[in-house]
């Protein structure tokens, strides 16, 4: 016997049955890291760059908030979900990286890791499509789960 979760007694995939948890308040934070480079870091002004698409950071956002709305539509397993809350925040480390952080809250009976996952790589992703025309050397380094709190157990990573 297994020990995945989606795999029945059958080894045939499924979706859990959470029908008997607890109704918890749950949170996750994922964070993304992606070298843009200089030539694409040197063109913002006040932490934004507005190319012929429109503002990039701004337009992240929405499209990383969208991603964890439509996170159980793109991961066969994942439970659709009430989300109560997204926040995202985009911030330039240095002269080549920026850092995408993407934290998802619900009260549910299933945690939100896989939304924040979601959530942040759809937002480097619509960096990329906006960035593309200045450069395609921008590279998608790191999506990771940073911290899951509600339900069974509590992850904090550094």
């Amino acid at each position: 016997m297994s020990d995945f979760t989606h795999i029945n007694e059958k080894n045939n995939p499924k979706m859990v049955n959470v029908s008997d948890k607890k109704i918890t308040k749950r949170t996750a934070i994922a964070k993304a890291t992606m070298f843009l480079g200089s030539e694409i870091i040197n063109q913002f002004t006040n932490d934004e760059l507005i190319t012929k698409k429109g503002p990039v950071f701004q337009t992240a956002i929405i499209a990383g908030i969208q991603g964890v709305k439509k996170a159980s539509d793109i991961i066969p397993m994942c439970h659709p979900l009430l989300i109560n809350g997204v926040d995202i925040d985009i911030s330039v480390v240095d002269d080549l990286h920026i850092e995408v952080t993407c934290k998802v809250t619900i009260e549910g009976k299933t945690g939100v890791e896989m939304e924040a996952l979601t959530g942040a790589s759809a937002t480097c992703l619509t960096i990329y499509d906006m960035c593309k025309a200045i450069s395609q050397d921008m590279i998608i380094k790191e999506v990771k789960l940073i911290e899951k709190t509600g339900g069974k157990s509590d992850i904090k990573k550094l």
